[in-house]
């Protein structure tokens, strides 16, 4: 369900790494979530560094809206950067996982797709 890999880059450097490999491979980054900076701003001390990306490939939104519009509810893709036992963590749930809760069989094949590009970027983003 859950896909993590790890870095020696820090939270920052993958994330720039992120925002490349992302465009690369023809998605685009819609939101980026600063969880540390949006906790603090609301009052909540939390020192842990946590980057969310909104990540969505248009075309491949498309086809699976047109199916189940039910299916928006787990749109779009999330990759997080984290900090974890010193090590950066580039984690996502798999696409495959989650429209399989839809049962929409369908769609499978959009969302292997979808998930084997976005672990192709969490990869380029985490390589050296």
């Amino acid at each position: 369900m859950l896909v993590k890999l790890f870095t020696d880059k820090t939270v920052t450097e993958a994330a720039a790494a992120l925002q490349d490999a992302v465009q690369a491979n023809h998605f685009g980054v819609m939101q980026v979530h600063n969880l540390k900076e949006t906790m603090n701003k609301k009052g909540v001390e939390f020192n842990s560094e946590c980057l969310i990306f909104e990540v969505c490939h248009p075309q491949q939104a498309k086809k699976v809206l047109e199916q189940d519009m039910s299916v928006s509810t787990a749109l779009p893709c999330r990759i997080s950067i984290y900090e974890e036992g010193g090590k950066t963590v580039l984690a996502t749930l798999k696409p495959t996982t989650l429209l399989a809760m839809f049962n929409v069989p369908q769609l499978e094949v959009v969302a292997r797709d979808v998930e084997n590009t976005i672990v192709k970027i969490m990869k380029e983003a985490a390589s050296d």
